[in-house]
C-alpha cells in the first residue's frame, strides 16, 4: 500500500477515508500502469517491424485502453488519441510489407 501520511486523521471516517484512498490508489497505479505497458508491448513490436505481433498486440491494447478509459483514469480522448497514432503505426508497418 501507499506509504502513510505523517498526521493521521483523528476521526474515524476520516481514517476510513484514508485506508479506502490508499487502496484506490495503488489500484488506479496498477491500472495506469497496465495501460502503458500494453501501448509501449505494440511499439516495440512495430519498431521491431513484426507485423503479425503489432497486430495482435494491438487488438489486446485496444480493450484494455477502452476499459480504463471508461473507468476514468485516464481521459477519452487521450485514449482515442494513442488508439489513432498506434493504429496508423500498425497499418504503416502492413502497407511497408
Amino acid at each position: 500500500m501507499a506509504t502513510k501520511s505523517k498526521k493521521s486523521p483523528r476521526l474515524a471516517s476520516g481514517r476510513k477515508r484514508a485506508r479506502q484512498d490508499a487502496k484506490l490508489n495503488a489500484h488506479n497505479s496498477s491500472l495506469r500502469s497496465r495501460y502503458r505497458t500494453a501501448i509501449k508491448k505494440v511499439e516495440k513490436a512495430v519498431a521491431a517491424g513484426d507485423k503479425a505481433q503489432a497486430t495482435a498486440l494491438f487488438a489486446q491494447m485496444q480493450s484494455i485502453v477502452d476499459s480504463i478509459a471508461d473507468k476514468g483514469i485516464f481521459h477519452k480522448n487521450k485514449a482515442a488519441r494513442d488508439k489513432s497514432r498506434l493504429s496508423a503505426k500498425v497499418k504503416a508497418l502492413a502497407a511497408a510489407a
